[in-house]
Order: structure tokens, then sequence, then C-alpha cells
């Protein structure tokens, strides 16, 4: 999550920096009206949008996945879990991000409702009349001058001829619903208050919305009279961000000055096309980062003998074709070595050089055929033992080639995960991996026994870590855990034995075992 709002204060930078540059002295003020309003929630689509064809333009060899890391000992068949944490008083143990961020927008909803009630009270305060489509407000003892959607509010000191002009002008910002923004702009502040930029968009639509309402009134009104009517005026208007106000000292000179300037030239309509190339960028910065990073120069790579596969379907002809090829090279060629690289649903396998350096993350393996040849595969399961610095200098894992005929299955090529008995309807793999792990971590939470912490008289932060097996048939087997304490380690393996019956894995039509790592930090107040 943090990952995407950092995205998105990125993005949003980006379309603040074209409209600063390029776009924000032109005089077509509408359609910088619809930039800013668009670009704003943009930012927070394009995160989200992952396009195939950008992807597919970035070398499949040139990106590979993060493993996860928990254990320190982990092995490419064991599947780790994400690390518990349990309190050992069994109380809550609060989310202070959450609360830092209900606190901010709680305080931002108040400072909201602050200026909504000051200008209901402005609103109860005053003469009603009607003029046209407007609803006008006499404020008495007041020269103030603001427009809440199709209200005005007057003072009764501004003369008959102030008067006509701002209600000139007041009407335009009605017509145009320029309130809609402002008020649009206050709910990204209230549910993103953390984020500076918001606060800038709606300085700069507002500052907008004044030079459409001028652009239109001197259409009607001499501008010498319009100045002079401005530069008159008393400045008592209250500062509400999300009324349109007539009189606002920091945009007045900026007012004069635009309604002075020619009007731009149809060509420079053009600059806005500055935003395709601009998005095009952040889509593939988003296409190519998604779980992914560099690993450096890979031109060493044969193409044309490397191939992906789809994980959980079936090898089609061609793929069967790829395979063969690409497995004979390796085996009469023992200068080069196979580089398997796991993606979110894809096996991506490139031919390298045995020399060539091999990112770290990645983990040796042999595979062998019933003939006696084999040939040495990198695969970004997991990484070795703390003491296996380098996957070159790891010994390998001596694997089959038929993964069908295997028992156990290396976790990240496995077809169907074992299944919780509440995960059985998700449709894909990604989705039940993430059920799995959450029902786990929801049971061992409820289940285990948080009064240990005093009776053993433990304090600080207590880590236990428990390895156990679900077999052909579900059940929960080969229950070992490792910890700072006998009675620690007894209570998480009860726990982890009690765990429900589930739907075992399967691979290639046949059920498999699957081995799992949990982590287990218990937490004991000082």
């Amino acid at each position: 999550m943090l990952h995407y709002f950092l995205q998105v204060l990125f993005f949003q930078l980006l379309f603040l920096m074209v409209y600063e540059m390029f776009l924000k002295k032109e005089t077509f003020f509408n359609y910088n009206r619809a930039y800013l309003l668009l670009t704003p929630v943009l930012a927070f689509i394009i995160p989200w949008l992952r396009l195939e064809f950008l992807v597919e333009a970035v070398p499949s060899n040139a990106r590979i996945v993060l493993p996860e890391i928990i254990t320190r000992d982990p092995v490419i068949y064991t599947q780790n879990l994400p690390l518990i944490v349990i309190n050992a008083q069994g109380g809550w143990e609060p989310n202070w991000w959450f609360i830092t961020y209900a606190i901010g927008a709680l305080i931002s909803s108040i400072l909201f409702f602050r200026k909504y009630s000051y200008l209901k009270n402005l609103f109860r305060s005053g003469r009603k009349l009607k003029e046209e489509n407007l609803r006008i407000v006499e404020v008495p003892d007041s020269a103030i001058a603001c427009t809440f959607f199709n209200t005005v509010l007057l003072g009764d000191q501004l003369s008959e001829e102030e008067r006509h002009q701002i209600l000139a002008h007041e009407l335009v910002h009605v017509e145009q619903k320029h309130s809609y923004d402002l008020i649009f702009f206050e709910i990204m502040k209230i549910l993103f208050w953390f984020n500076p930029l918001i606060y800038i968009y709606q300085s700069r639509i507002a500052g907008l919305h004044e030079f459409i309402a001028d652009s239109e009134v001197v259409k009607k009104i001499p501008k010498k009279t319009y100045f002079e009517q401005m530069l008159n005026s008393a400045f008592s208007t209250k500062d509400i961000s999300f009324t349109s106000q007539f009189f606002n000292h920091s945009l007045i000179k900026k007012r004069i000055i635009m309604l002075q300037k020619d009007k731009s030239r149809s060509i420079t309509k053009f600059k806005f096309l500055v935003i395709i190339p601009l998005m095009l960028a952040m889509l593939t910065y988003v296409a190519c980062s998604e779980n992914t990073t560099e690993i450096g120069a890979t031109d060493s790579s044969i193409p044309e003998f490397g191939y992906t596969l789809t994980k959980g379907k079936e090898m089609t002809t061609q793929n069967k074709a790829a395979h063969t090829k690409y497995e004979d090279f390796l085996l009469n060629n023992p200068d080069y070595v196979s580089w398997a690289t796991i993606e979110a649903d894809q096996i991506t396998y490139s031919i390298h050089p045995a020399g060539e350096e091999v990112p770290s993350g990645y983990r040796k393996m042999e595979v062998s055929f019933p003939d006696g040849d084999s040939y040495i595969m990198y695969m970004n399961l997991q990484p070795g033992s703390s003491e296996e610095k380098r996957p070159h200098d790891m010994k390998p894992i001596k694997i089959d080639n038929d993964l069908a005929s295997q028992k156990e299955v290396p976790f990240g090529l496995i077809d169907q995960v074992p299944v919780f008995p509440e995960c059985k309807g998700l449709a894909s793999g990604e989705e039940q991996k993430d059920c799995v792990s959450r029902k786990i971590s929801m049971f061992v939470n409820k289940n285990f026994d948080t009064s240990l912490g005093k009776k053993l008289g433990l304090t600080g932060i207590n880590r236990v870590i428990v390895q156990f097996r679900i077999d052909e048939t579900g059940n929960i087997t080969d229950i070992k855990s490792r910890g700072p304490h006998p009675e620690l380690e007894r209570e998480s393996e009860r726990v982890i034995a009690s765990l429900p019956k589930m739907e075992p894995g399967k691979h290639r039509g046949k059920k498999v075992s699957v081995m799992y790592s949990l982590p287990i930090a218990f937490k004991v107040g000082e």
C-alpha cells in the first residue's frame, strides 16, 4: 500500500509540473480546468493498469521476481507463511498507521464542517433575494462577495455598481458549477489529508475559476472599469476554501495580468498532447515494476532456446517442442545453464553461459534424467542457507526432470495449493494462497494460549518457527518447531496440529504434500 501511494504522489507531482511549465500561463481556461480535475484521479488509477503489451515490450529474461524471505534457512519445497504477531496478554494490538490516518482525517473533517458552519451562519444572517438563477443573501455590515453553488453572499456595504459587476461574475461560477470542483477537492483533502499536492491542485483550480469568470464578464463590462472595481473594493472575505471568492487579495494581481494577456493561439493547444508520452512513461513504469526488478545485463542469454509456460496449464504441442529444443541444447552444451524465472502466473526459461553471474535469490538445481544425463538450472524460488552466498557456490538440489512423478513438488511450481475448507470457492491460485495464509493466521491467533507469557516469565518478543506438512490426504503432519522456550514450542505445535483437515495440493492431477514454515512473534509486555 505504501508503494501504491508513493506512486500516486509521484504521478500527481509529474502532472502538476507539466501544468506549471506548459499550461498555467495559457488562456485555455476550460481545458486547464479539465486537466486539473482529471489528472489527480488518473494518478490513482494508473498504478492499477498493468498493460500486457508494455510488459511484453521489455524482455522477459530481464525481469525477475523478488522472493519473500521470512525464515533463515528456507528450502524450495517450503512455503513461508506471513509472520504472525501474538500479544501475550491477548489484548488488541493497535495499528498506529491507521490511527494516525484516522486522526488526520477527523481533523480535516472538523475543519471542513467548521467552515461549512460559518457559511450556514452567514446564510441565516442576511436578507434573502432572488435574481435570475441566483439566490442572493445580503450579509449585514459586510463587503463580502462569494458564491456557494447557486447562492451568492453579498455584503450590504457594496455599492450598486459593485453589486452589478459582482453578480455578473458570480453568475458564471453558478452556471459552470465551479462549487462542485471545490467540493471534490475538499473531499480529497479529507481522505488524503497527508498529500500536500491536493492542496496545490485546489489552489490552482480556484484561481482558474476566477480567470474563467473574469474572461466572461469583460465581454460585457469594460476592462478598465472592472479593474478599478476590483482594486477599490474592500478585502473582507473570510477564507472558505470551497467558495468562489470575488475578493481574494492574492489572486487579484494574477487576475488583472491574465485579463491583459492576449488570447493563446490555437496551435498552443498542442501543449496538452504532452500528457500522452507522460502517461505512456507512467504506464511503462507500472508494467515493468510490479513485483519485478532489473537484473542487469542479459545480452549473453540465448533467446531462441528460451520459452515461457503458464503455471497450472498442460503443455501444448508447441510448448513441448520448445521444451525439447531447450533441453537438447543444455544436454549437448555443458558450458551453458538455464535460468527459470517464476513470475505471477508464468515460468520463463532462458539459457545463459555457465560463467555468467547469477542474480541473488536463485536456487541451484541439477535436473537429472533416467539415463544419467543432467543439466544445471537456477530458479528464483528461495535462496540457500546463509553459508551459501552465491548461487554458483551452492550445492545443487537434485530433482527429477518429471515433476509429475514426485510426491513433493517445489511450491513455486505446484498447480493447486492445499486449500483451507473456507477457501475452496476462490477461482485463482493466488487468491487461494492468500486465503490459506490468512485463515491459518486467524486460527493461530484465536487458539494460541496467550497466558504463557506470564506463566513462563517471558519478556519482549519471543520468536518461534513452526514447520508442518499438509500431506496427500490433507492432514497436518511432520510438525516441528524451534523457539526460545520448550513450552512455547509445544504450544505452537499443539495449535498447528489442531488445524482442520484441508484439501491436499495437486500437481498435474496427482495429490502432493506441501511443507509450510510459519514464523510466530510472541510479544510480552515488560
